[in-house]
């Protein structure tokens, strides 16, 4: 447990009759849970907006309280990347269908995207939740237990879920792009 799990294990595990302070939370996690986010969308400043949703939410779940506040906050963090990489999806297609111009990109856009990275968040995309979730977790070199927490799993089935997502990951990336 490192010190800014600790300060949220405190927060959210103390006494029944003490105020919870989502600032404490917020200051312990923040960051963490905006680069979580920054590498599922790959876009800095919306990864700090969905960070602060994601503790707006947290804010109003008093049941993501408990001990298992942590991973709470990872697993609704990958949600919330993978839902805004979905809808960014619909987006595209959309203008694509009513013959609305490219968007301008950014240039951090320009920058950060590439197009490995692009076929790899599409893939992401259309995989189950729960496998897009365990891969991208699993990509942040988070522990087969912490992983678990976050996903509320089994930390002895972690190994095989995440072997299956892989396998499942390459099966969607050669239907997509063949050998390449």
């Amino acid at each position: 447990m490192n010190a800014t799990s600790e300060a949220v294990a405190k927060e959210t595990t103390g006494d029944v009759d003490a105020p919870f302070d989502i600032e404490v939370i917020f200051r312990a996690q923040y960051r963490r849970i905006s680069h979580v986010i920054a590498r599922v969308v790959r876009d800095h400043a919306r990864a700090e907006e969905l960070a602060v949703e994601v503790f707006l939410k947290f804010s109003r779940r008093p049941k993501a309280h408990g001990d298992k506040a942590e991973g709470w906050l990872y697993r609704t963090a990958v949600r919330m990347g993978l839902d805004e990489l979905r809808r960014r999806e619909r987006r595209s297609r959309y203008e694509r269908l009513l013959g609305i111009g490219p968007r301008v990109l950014t240039p951090e856009e320009i920058h950060s995207a590439t197009e490995e990275q692009n076929k790899v968040r599409l893939v992401l995309g259309m995989l189950p939740r729960r496998q897009s979730e365990l891969l991208l977790l699993r990509s942040f070199d988070l522990s087969y237990a912490e992983v678990a927490a976050a996903l509320d799993l089994n930390p002895a089935s972690i190994g095989t879920l995440t072997a299956r997502a892989q396998k499942a990951f390459r099966k969607e990336y050669l239907k997509r792009y063949g050998n390449e």
